[in-house]
């Protein structure tokens, strides 16, 4: 403390930081790039571990031996969906009252703001079945859901069968101390959607749906089941929620302990784990697993149907049978016990699962980086704005330079409140204007051009997004003329201090999408000047601008999936992605679309303002 309180202490201090300011600035950004990099490399981090006492053990005797019961009624499933159509409604309740559940149905409808072309809908309408299962012996205040969607094709007709046999065999046991949920939702993540409003009484996006006619206890954790074929080489967890959400690590580290315990193969990100993390494949391989979690968590949409119950607290995960690895096979009956297993530790549960972690990164399913291992990574990155700032800080406050005992007039002259307050006005303008009008004006470009609805949303998100570059462009001419020394670095300051602020909030709630941002948006910010050769400075800005950052992680995603894309291939993904942005913030409420828009892309105009101040 008295190095602070000391005035010429102070002053040496940050003298030293101002002059060493650039070299302290490159070692922060290797540094945190270095320590990132650390966090897969399996001696550095932590064995994942069970935290929760109740779901410790494993030691339970699993008795489901219905696997072929249920592949036929997969197969009577599928018939009866072709005859209706789509959801057999008549007949999920009546086989759900057969089973013993008490049967309920909530139908829903949703107009989307634009059609969306992957799956070839604008006016979802549909009807989800859900019955209860009622503990015996307890007051039956809390709750576990199994839940299957119905899918307009044949992928998830095995997930339902087995979902339904498990309901009858689940009701035979007497040793439930939870209701149990058993929900087959249509439309995937919509009717879902509408089912937890329904059922928590809440309506955030406008949905329409009937109110629920029965309810179970509080739920305490949901497990959503995706079983794409009757052959089953392995089962792959999926977790990432919506808006980064993660749940906590003790129910991936049971599904994880089941696995092992059952003989079953498991997967993650789709890749299978590796023992050998001293060699460079295995590190290699732990790197690609990581960062395709973190590419997940930053996109902020939910990867299956347990991500929408993240957000009312719920712990819940989807378990996805993949066919891709021809070595294994994995029959119904083993995933049954795996389910049975799960649940029956679960029901032992006095609270919700809370001690264990909420915010990590997995390289593998037997290793993990706390929070407090990867929080540093991004604060060495991030400092460098704080050692940015106070650096122009000190430009500006110091003494106007003099000679001959007159002051210069040019830094002597106080910088204009306007010439600083216009571009940064207008520069969040532009933001609401990419935010608001790509869905308010797809039926003007619709009249005016040959495009599609969804098309017409995307291109005018770009048309904005590009007009951006032209519109703040020396703002602070139209009020002040021409811009001083000061003004540059007053602007500079003032978008310094935004980012730094912008990011560590981001961090803090999605740490993926904050460390992104940052890697990318940390060097514009404290290399950018006035002075700095034009044309290769705006290239660079561009190239590391939010949507050459997206089209970027569109590729890097395919090719961490060892699926490559070619160029107009990944072009026509990205613009995809775009609309599917638009579409997730709309329907479920994510928060990156606005995020991007009305924070992010405002703060790098005021960069690129900077660079053309005159």
């Amino acid at each position: 403390m008295g190095l602070l309180s000391d005035p010429n202490r102070r002053k040496a201090l940050i003298n030293l930081l101002t002059r060493l300011n650039a070299p302290i600035c490159g070692m922060c950004y290797i540094a945190g790039i270095v320590w990132f990099m650390g966090l897969a490399f399996e001696p550095f981090i932590l064995r994942t571990y069970m935290s929760e006492s109740a779901m410790g053990s494993t030691m339970v005797e699993e008795r489901f031996s219905g696997g072929e019961r249920a592949l036929l009624t997969a197969k009577e499933f599928g018939v009866q969906k072709n005859k209706a159509g789509g959801m057999p409604v008549d007949w999920l309740v009546e086989t759900m009252k057969a089973r013993g559940l008490e049967v309920y149905t909530q139908t829903f409808s949703r107009k989307l703001p634009f059609p969306d072309e992957n799956k070839e809908r604008f006016m979802v309408k549909g009807t989800n079945v859900y019955g209860i299962f009622r503990a015996p012996r307890t007051p039956r205040t809390e709750s576990l859901v199994l839940s299957a969607q119905c899918s307009e094709e044949n992928d998830n007709n095995q997930a339902v069968g087995l979902l339904l046999v498990m309901a009858q065999y689940l009701r035979n046991q007497v040793y439930w101390a939870k209701d149990i949920i058993f929900l087959v939702n249509e439309h995937d993540q919509i009717g879902m959607h509408a089912w937890l409003e329904g059922y928590h009484n809440t309506n955030t996006t406008g949905m329409d749906y009937s109110p629920l006619q029965g309810r179970a206890g509080a739920i305490q954790a949901a497990l959503s089941l995706e079983l794409s074929s009757d052959v089953v080489t392995s089962l792959d967890i999926v977790f990432e929620g919506l808006n980064g959400q993660l749940p906590n690590l003790d129910f991936v580290n049971l599904f994880n302990a089941f696995c092992q315990k059952i003989g079953v193969l498991c997967t993650i990100q789709g890749k299978l784990q590796r023992n050998d993390w001293d060699s460079t494949s295995g590190y290699s391989h732990a790197v690609q697993t990581m960062m395709l979690m973190m590419l997940k968590q930053a996109s902020g949409s939910s990867w299956g149907d347990h991500g929408l119950f993240l957000r009312y607290h719920v712990e819940a995960i989807t378990i996805k049978g993949i066919n891709s690895h021809r070595q294994y096979k994995t029959d119904a009956t083993t995933v049954g016990r795996l389910l049975e297993g799960m649940f029956r530790k679960l029901n032992n549960l006095l609270e919700r699962l809370h001690q264990s972690y909420f915010f990590y990164l997995l390289p593998s399913l037997s290793h993990m980086a706390p929070i407090s291992y990867f929080m540093p990574a991004f604060g060495l990155i991030a400092v460098i704005l704080l050692l940015r700032a106070l650096d122009l800080w000190a430009q500006i406050t110091a003494p106007p330079a003099t000679q001959d005992g007159v002051a210069d007039v040019e830094q002597q002259s106080s910088t204009s409140v306007l010439s600083v307050l216009t571009p940064v006005v207008i520069s969040h303008l532009t933001g609401v204007a990419l935010y608001t009008l790509p869905v308010r004006f797809q039926e003007i470009a619709v009249e005016h051009f040959p495009v599609s609805e969804t098309e017409a949303v995307v291109l005018t998100a770009i048309a904005v997004y590009t007009a951006g570059l032209a519109l703040p462009h020396n703002t602070h001419r139209f009020v002040s003329g021409e811009g001083t020394e000061q003004g540059w670095k007053v602007l500079k300051l003032v978008a310094v201090l935004h980012l730094s602020v912008l990011l560590g909030c981001t961090a803090l709630l999605n740490f993926s999408l904050g460390f992104i941002l940052a890697l990318t948006l940390v060097p514009v910010a404290a290399g950018v000047t006035p002075h700095a050769p034009k044309l290769p400075t705006a290239v660079i800005l561009v190239v590391l601008s939010p949507a050459c950052i997206l089209l970027f992680s569109v590729f890097v995603f395919h090719e961490l999936q060892e699926t490559p894309l070619s160029f107009q291939d990944g072009w026509l993904l990205f613009l995809s992605v775009i609309s599917q942005g638009i579409l997730d913030h709309t329907l479920y409420g994510s928060l990156v679309f606005p995020l991007v828009a009305l924070l992010v892309y405002p703060c790098w105009l005021l960069f690129w303002n900077i660079l053309f101040w005159k």
